[in-house]
């Protein structure tokens, strides 16, 4: 059975449900932040944001009825008697929450005593690191808010910094340098797979790790996009930011699937998954698909703006991890029953093994890292580093492990594609069925050049189960060649003209066929030129000539 096409059906299904994560709050994120505000409470929470010391400005315009005069902003910072201790504190009035205030701070601004209906005015912020400003504004013993509002944060005039909060600082920098680095690994595989198509390993998972580059570098692109944006005005569009994500996390699951495809033996030792292996796959890969949907969905509708939430605090990022720590157990199992039974194929997984195992567990890591490890005001920058170093570093050993060079002892392909379709899947607990592939050396290990083909491998043909090899038996049909002679000690140099001195300038042109005998035959060919061999044009090659004709034309190769 053929294995699941998941990164389609993800794709689809992301996209599909791309309408329902676009409504967002309409000013809740952005540096540049406006809006109208009625609410009948007397304290209400407008918006956050992190400001460098000496360079953090707020300025801001209100616009209200001069019945509802007059409005105070509140300015609170991260310490814990401030916003934490009146943010979302049920056992405080309106009152309570402005005593917490420093009227030497100058953290109240007041509007009161004078009849106009507009306001404007700005705040600089000092402190001695970098803080989480919170703002609010409020009217106690009043009968409710109602204003228009429009406020501008920024850190400094730099391009770089201006819009930015202090803990997004060097995103838009770091998210460029990984997209050059993503396209120049993308390339890369294009250009091995290029060559592997080939030579006819281009299989399925090698595919797979090309299209998750490229959703990566789209990722990206769009990341970079928003970023660029949001510099410019403040504001950005978020919709871009959610395209980014969803890409990002389709990337990740076709990774996902490749590793778990490639432990199971899936176009390394098998040409095929069982039908109960494929239906566990979809039922895995579907659930961890739900899972990342519910988390993009549970950040942009209930995550709280008047708090400094990471990605994994909530139900569905706890649910992620879970189920990446049972994708680890997963792998874990696939590789060694793969081992067991294939253990010829130890130079690819004990690398593959070792070097991923640390990819499966560095998720999980970095979560509670950055949970309980990474201040707020510095987290998300560093995420975001962190996270992209990881999939460089998946996607980069993969890269290494698999390109197709002549000195790569770990490539894992042998089979060529137009076998698949003769191999089958495995027998019982991935042992080896009649129709599993040929244990065979590395494909890899016979690869001359990139620009000339091949021509040895026309003379190592394996016998019908692949694990040995059967020497040549004449045909009944054909008449028997004569067996040459073979003595010890030093041979006299053949006379010229004689049938064994070979010219490298013939070549012979061979072809398989298959007489009623099983077993194929290699047979000599009808030539242009006159054929070396006396017994005609159609006699069996000789086993004894297949060395003289290997190191004859890697002879002519290499000249």
């Amino acid at each position: 059975m053929e294995p699941p096409r998941a990164p389609a059906m993800l794709l689809l299904l992301l996209l599909l449900l791309l309408p329902v994560l676009l409504p967002l709050p309409p000013c809740a994120w952005g540096k540049y932040v406006r809006g109208n505000l009625s609410s009948k409470e007397d304290w209400v929470f407008l918006t956050r944001f992190c400001f460098l010391s000496d360079y953090g400005r707020l300025d801001f315009r209100f616009r209200y009825p001069e019945a509802k005069c007059c409005e105070n902003i509140l300015l609170y910072f991260d310490d814990p008697s401030q916003w934490p201790a009146v943010y979302k504190a049920q056992d405080k009035d309106c009152l309570a929450k402005e005593a917490v205030i420093r009227p030497e701070n100058n953290q109240v601004v007041s509007e009161g005593g004078v009849r106009y209906l507009s306001c404007s005015s700005g705040r600089s912020f000092r402190s001695v690191r970098e803080r989480w400003w919170y703002i609010a504004l409020s009217k106690c013993g009043g009968d409710g808010l109602q204003l228009e509002y429009e406020m501008v944060l920024t850190n400094g005039k730099s391009f770089w910094t201006r819009h930015f909060s202090a803990d997004e600082f060097g995103i838009l920098e770091t998210d460029a340098t990984f997209l050059l680095i993503f396209t120049l690994i993308f390339l890369l595989s294009c250009y091995f797979g290029y060559l592997l198509k080939g030579r006819q390993l281009l299989h399925t998972t090698y595919k797979m790790f090309m299209a998750a580059a490229g959703v990566e570098v789209l990722s990206l692109l769009f990341f970079c996009i928003y970023w660029g944006q949001y510099a410019s005005n403040g504001i950005g569009n978020e919709s871009l930011k959610i395209v980014a994500k969803l890409l990002f996390s389709v990337s990740f699951l076709i990774f996902l699937l490749m590793l778990i495809l490639l432990g199971k033996g899936f176009t390394v030792t098998r040409g095929r998954i069982s039908h109960s292996g494929s239906v566990k796959l979809s039922v895995y890969m579907t659930l961890y698909t739900l899972t990342h949907v519910v988390l993009l969905i549970y950040e942009a509708e209930f995550f709280d703006p008047g708090q400094v939430l990471y990605t994994y605090e909530s139900p569905a990022g706890y649910g992620l991890i879970g189920l990446q720590v049972a994708a680890y157990v997963w792998f874990c199992y696939a590789v060694l029953v793969s081992l067991r039974h294939f253990p010829e194929k130890q130079p690819f997984y004990g690398p593959f093994f070792a070097a991923y195992t640390l990819w499966f567990f560095a998720v999980p890591v970095m979560a509670l890292i950055a949970n309980f490890g990474i201040p707020k005001w510095a987290r998300e920058k560093i995420v975001n580093g962190i996270q992209l170093g990881i999939h460089l570093y998946a996607h980069g050993v993969f890269l290494i492990m698999t390109r197709p060079s002549a000195a790569n002892k770990n490539f894992p392909y042998h089979v060529r594609t137009s076998q698949i379709a003769s191999a089958g899947g495995p027998g019982p607990e991935g042992a080896p069925s009649d129709k599993s592939f040929p244990q065979h050396v590395y494909g890899n290990v016979t690869f001359i050049s990139d620009s000339v083909p091949n021509f040895t491998e026309l003379f190592s043909i394996p016998s019908a189960s692949g694990a040995s090899w059967e020497p040549l038996s004449p045909h009944p049909s054909l008449p028997s060649a004569p067996t040459p002679k073979v003595t010890e000690g030093p041979q006299p140099p053949p006379a010229p003209g004689s049938p064994t001195s070979f010219k490298p300038a013939r070549i012979l042109r061979c072809f398989l066929k298959k007489p009623q005998d099983p077993g194929p035959r290699l047979i000599l060919g009808p030539s242009r030129c006159r054929d070396l061999w006396p017994s005609g044009p159609h006699s069996l090659l000789p086993q004894a000539l297949t060395p003289a004709l290997r190191w004859m034309f890697s002879w002519i190769l290499t000249r």
